[in-house]
C-alpha cells in the first residue's frame, strides 16, 4: 500500500466513494452499544430462526470454552469466526442455530478455587469445595456471556448448555455408563502423565510443551552371567551395554534394556573393557570417549542379546535384555533403558516381557522406600538428579554426561514440569471393540479444514494409548463404581450407572458424594464374590475432556433446534488432539458415527514475538 492510501481521505478518492460511506463523525462509541441493545431487545437471534423457519438446517456446535476469568484474543477470534458463518448462512436461507456453551468442570477451574480459598480448603468438606468450584464457574459464565454478546455474536445466550446442570451432568453418566456396557472401560496399573505439583493423573490435551533443560547421561550396564557362547574371545572381560537416557531419576526403576532386533550391534574395545552399542551409533558415541576410530571386536543383530542379563549400575538385581520396535538410532546408543512404571512404551515392552511396573514414586512425585537407597526417599524426582549421578560417578557406571535443551511436557494449569508415572487408573480401551480402526476410518471420511487436519489427527489417535479417563480431584462428574470394602472386587454396571444417572439428573452429580453407598446402589445389593453388602464408592473423577466430548449427547441430540451429526466444529488448530479428538472417539465409540461432518480450524492470536496470547500467560 503507497503512502497516500494510508490516509482516509486518499483512500476515498482514489475508490471514488460518497463521502458518507466513512462517517468519520458517527459517534460510534455510543451509538454501538445501542446497536446491540436494540438487536437484544427485539430479540434479533428469535426473528432470524423464525423467518428462517422449516429451511433447510446448517448446525455449527460450539465448543465450550472454560468459564474462569474474562474473555481473551483467542475466545474473541474464535467467537467472531462462528458468528460470521452462522450468520452468513442465515442469509443465504438456511435455519443456523447457535447454541453456546461453557466448560465448568475441571482442573482450570478447581486450580483458581484452590488459590482463592487458601489453607482454608484443607477444613472444607468436598462438598463444600465443589460448592465454591460450582459459584466460580457460574459468575464467570455470566461475565464471559456478556463479554460474547458485546462483539455482537447472536446466539441463544439465555438458555446456554453448561456441563454442570443436572441434565449434563446426567447425560455425562449415561454416555459413560454405555462403555462400561460395552466392555471399553476397565482399571488398571499403567504410567500415565502425572502432576505432582496439582496431583492428579493428565491427558495429553492437558500439558503443554516447554524447553526444559535435562541430564544427558550415558551409562554402562555390565552384562551378567555367562556370555562366553556369544563373545568367546571376551571370556573373563569386563563387558558392558550402554544406555543414554535424559532421566536419571527413572534409573531406580530400571527393569530392562531394549535393543532392536533388526539393528546391528558391536563390541567395541575402551581401555580394559569393552561397550556393546547400536553400530550406527558406534563412531559418536567413542568421539565421547574420545576415541576418533573404534575397531569393533564382534558384529551381531540385537536379536543374538535377548533375554541375556546385565547387572543394574547402583542397586543389587539385574536387568534383563529385551527387544522392541520402538528403538532408534537417531541418537544415544540404540540400547534404551526401560522403566516400566515411568513411560507408556516401557510399559508395553514390560507387559510383554511380564516385568513388574515397578514405580518407586508418589503422589507428590517423591521417592518411596522402593527407590533402594535409603537416603534418597522422599526427594524429589526432578531434584534427585544430581545425587543419582554422584552415585553413578563413584561407582565408575557414569561414561559421559552433558546437558540437553529440549521439549518437555508441563502442566497447563499450574505449569510445572509433568512426569510418567504408574498409577492406579480408569481407562478406555481403543482396541475394544476396534474402537482406534472406527475412530480412523471416520477420520478418512470427515471433510478437514485446510486438509492436513486430517493427517495431523489420524497420526494422534492412530499412536496415542488407552484413554485416562479418571482424575484425583474433586470438581467433576464421579466415575461411578463401588469397590466391596471386605474382598476389593470392583462393581462396575452400566445398569446401576444409568440409574444414579436419573438421580443425577434430578439431584446433581453432588448426590454422589454426599449419600452412602448402600443408598445408591440396588436394595439389597451384596457382594458376588464375598456377600458382604459393605461398599465403598470410586473417588476419582472423570476427565474433563469426557464431559465436552460427550456434548454430541448432551446438546446436539437433546436440543430440538439442532441435530446430530453437526455440520460444523470449528475451533483452533490445538483442539485435534484435545475437543475434536475427544468427541470422536465418544461418538464413534457408541454411535459408530462422528458427531461432525466438517472439521475446520484456525490459527492463534500471536503477539510481536509470535507468542501466542493465553489467559495463562497474562
Amino acid at each position: 500500500m503507497s503512502e497516500s492510501t494510508n490516509n482516509p481521505k486518499d483512500y476515498k478518492t482514489t475508490l471514488n466513494l460518497p463521502q458518507t460511506a466513512f462517517p468519520m463523525k458517527a459517534d460510534l462509541v455510543k451509538k454501538e452499544p445501542e446497536v446491540l441493545k436494540k438487536w437484544r431487545e427485539e430479540d434479533l437471534y428469535r426473528s432470524i430462526l423464525k423467518k428462517n423457519a422449516g429451511r433447510p438446517k446448517f448446525i455449527l456446535h460450539d465448543g465450550p470454552p472454560y468459564a474462569n476469568g474474562s474473555i481473551h484474543f483467542g475466545h474473541i477470534l474464535n467467537k467472531i469466526l462462528k458468528d460470521i458463518i452462522v450468520k452468513y448462512k442465515s442469509m443465504t436461507g438456511h435455519q443456523s442455530p447457535y447454541v453456546p456453551g461453557w466448560d465448568c468442570h475441571g482442573l482450570p477451574i478447581e486450580h483458581q478455587v484452590d488459590r482463592d480459598l487458601g489453607p482454608k480448603k484443607k477444613r472444607m468438606s468436598k462438598l463444600e469445595i465443589r460448592k465454591a468450584c460450582r459459584e466460580y464457574a457460574l459468575k464467570f459464565v455470566g461475565i464471559q456471556r456478556e463479554e460474547f454478546r458485546r462483539l455482537g455474536v447472536l446466539g441463544d445466550w439465555d438458555a446456554p448448555y453448561l456441563t454442570m446442570t443436572n441434565d449434563y451432568e446426567a447425560a455425562i453418566a449415561r454416555e459413560f455408563g454405555r462403555f462400561v456396557a460395552l466392555g471399553n472401560v476397565y482399571k488398571g496399573l499403567r504410567p500415565v502423565l502425572w502432576c505432582a505439583h496439582c496431583q492428579t493423573a493428565l491427558a495429553e490435551a492437558e500439558v503443554e510443551y516447554e524447553e526444559h533443560e535435562s541430564p544427558s547421561i550415558y551409562v554402562r550396564f555390565p552384562l551378567s552371567g555367562d556370555f562366553d557362547d556369544l563373545l568367546p574371545k571376551l571370556a573373563g572381560k569386563k563387558v558392558s551395554v550402554v544406555i543414554w537416557t535424559t532421566t536419571p531419576w527413572t534409573l531406580p526403576a530400571n527393569l530392562a534394556i531394549a535393543l532392536h532386533e533388526n539393528y546391528d550391534y558391536v563390541v567395541i574395545p575402551y581401555q580394559s573393557e569393552f561397550f556393546i552399542v547400536a553400530k550406527q551409533l558406534a563412531h559418536s558415541f567413542s568421539k565421547l570417549l574420545g576415541v576418533e576410530e573404534p575397531e569393533p571386536v564382534y558384529r551381531f543383530s540385537g536379536k543374538k542379546l535377548e533375554k541375556r542379563l546385565c547387572r543394574h549400575p547402583f542397586l543389587p538385581r539385574d536387568s534383563l535384555i529385551v527387544l522392541s520396535d520402538h528403538v532408534s538410532i537417531d541418537t544415544g546408543t540404540g540400547c534404551v533403558h526401560i522403566a516400566p512404571g515411568h513411560g507408556d512404551e516401557d510399559y508395553e515392552v514390560g507387559r510383554h516381557y511380564q516385568l513388574a511396573t515397578l514405580t518407586p514414586v508418589d503422589h507428590e512425585g517423591r521417592f518411596t522406600e522402593e527407590a533402594g537407597v535409603a537416603e534418597w526417599k522422599g526427594l524429589k524426582v526432578l531434584e534427585a538428579d544430581p545425587k543419582i549421578l554422584k552415585t553413578l560417578r563413584a561407582n565408575g557406571s557414569l561414561l559421559a554426561e552433558d546437558k540437553i535443551r529440549h521439549m518437555y511436557p508441563h502442566c497447563w494449569r499450574c505449569k510445572n514440569p509433568v512426569i510418567f508415572r504408574a498409577t492406579e487408573q480408569w481407562f478406555l480401551s481403543l482396541e475394544k471393540n476396534h474402537l482406534r480402526v472406527k475412530a480412523l476410518d471416520a477420520v478418512r471420511r470427515v471433510q478437514w479444514i485446510p486438509v492436513w487436519g486430517r493427517e495431523r489427527i489420524y497420526g494422534m489417535v492412530e499412536k496415542r494409548p488407552d484413554w485416562c479417563l479418571s482424575r484425583q480431584r474433586s470438581w467433576g462428574v464421579p466415575i461411578i463404581a463401588f469397590r466391596c470394602r471386605q474382598c476389593n472386587y470392583l462393581h462396575l454396571d452400566g445398569e446401576v450407572i444409568n440409574q444414579i444417572a436419573d438421580l443425577f439428573e434430578k439431584e446433581g452429580s453432588d448426590v454422589w458424594f454426599a449419600a452412602s453407598p448402600e443408598s445408591l446402589l440396588p436394595k439389597g445389593f451384596v457382594c458376588p464374590d464375598c456377600k458382604s453388602n459393605q461398599w465403598v464408592k470410586e473417588e476419582d473423577i472423570l476427565d474433563v475432556w469426557f464431559d465436552s466430548g460427550v456434548s454430541f449427547a448432551a446438546v446436539l441430540e437433546k436440543n430440538k433446534d439442532l441435530g446430530f451429526p453437526a455440520d460444523l466444529y470449528l475451533e483452533g488448530s490445538d483442539q485435534h488432539r484435545g475437543w475434536f479428538h475427544a468427541s470422536l472417539l465418544a461418538s464413534i465409540g457408541t454411535r459408530d458415527k462422528a458427531p461432525y461432518r466438517i472439521v475446520l480450524t484456525h490459527g492463534f492470536v500471536v503477539d510481536s514475538q509470535g507468542e501466542k496470547y493465553s489467559k495463562s500467560a497474562g
